[in-house]
């Protein structure tokens, strides 16, 4: 099998680097041992060359947003738009909102404000590689930009009424979801302790840890995104290395 390729956009916090692992190294983990993966950092310039080289793309969180005047968006927003169809493709929060974007969609700062702790969203579409099936999942996320509106073929696969679009289905090789399904909680609660009183209240944070606390349904969004990328054959044949 080729390997996946994961597009690192953004990094924790420099004050939890030291306790936590960075984000590629959860994905890896999410993926599982024999996996095969290339870490590309998106932010220093790095995309594959090739799409169809690799079993699939997995775009990461970052702290920026994708309306950002920021010099490695619009590669970003364009290797996806080319890479569409030539592999399989999948968004996790910021890597959500870019695909949204890069395919029509339309993202920006919600009006509802801070999204943290553990969100529970309904299941409002059956996709193939929902094993095992669930009709609502809670995951943890940290977010505040939001996709206000979507691509003409795209199609809501999870929504809640604090985020509407919290997962999308793009044809059937490109998802994405708001989520983060690689947070451990502990992470998910180190990440708000340390943006209290600073992005949000003390209230908003000490609600959200609470949340933290209620079982997760993490195994089961990585189970779906496994299957996605794993045993589903991807668009195209091989068409040369490019990694």
């Amino acid at each position: 099998m080729k390997p996946i390729a994961i597009l690192e956009t953004g990094k924790p916090p420099a004050a939890l680097t030291d306790s936590f692992d960075d984000y590629p190294a959860r994905f890896r983990a999410l993926l599982g041992e024999g996996v095969a993966t290339r870490r590309f950092d998106v932010q220093a310039g790095e995309l594959p060359v090739d799409a169809s080289a690799f079993q699939g793309a997995i775009v990461t969180g970052s702290s920026a947003g994708v309306y950002e005047d920021l010099p490695w968006i619009p590669p970003l927003l364009d290797w996806l738009r080319t890479a569409r169809g030539r592999t399989r493709l999948v968004g996790i929060c910021f890597g959500h909102q870019a695909m949204a974007q890069a395919f029509g969609g339309e993202v920006a700062k919600s009006d509802r404000g801070w999204g943290i702790g553990l969100h529970r969203y309904d299941v409002v579409a059956h996709e193939p590689w929902m094993f095992p099936r669930a009709n609502a999942i809670a995951i943890p996320v940290s977010h505040q930009d939001q996709v206000l509106a979507i691509p003409k073929d795209a199609r809501v696969i999870a929504a809640s009424p604090f985020t509407p679009h919290a997962g999308l289905a793009f044809g059937e090789d490109a998802m994405s979801f708001q989520c983060h399904p690689e947070f451990q909680p502990e992470y998910a609660a180190a990440l708000i302790e340390s943006r209290r009183g600073d992005r949000f209240s003390s209230d908003l944070a000490d609600e959200a840890l609470t949340t933290l606390r209620r079982p997760n349904d993490r195994a089961v969004l990585t189970a779906w995104i496994r299957a996605f990328l794993l045993l589903t054959p991807p668009p195209v044949e091989d068409q040369g290395s490019g990694i």
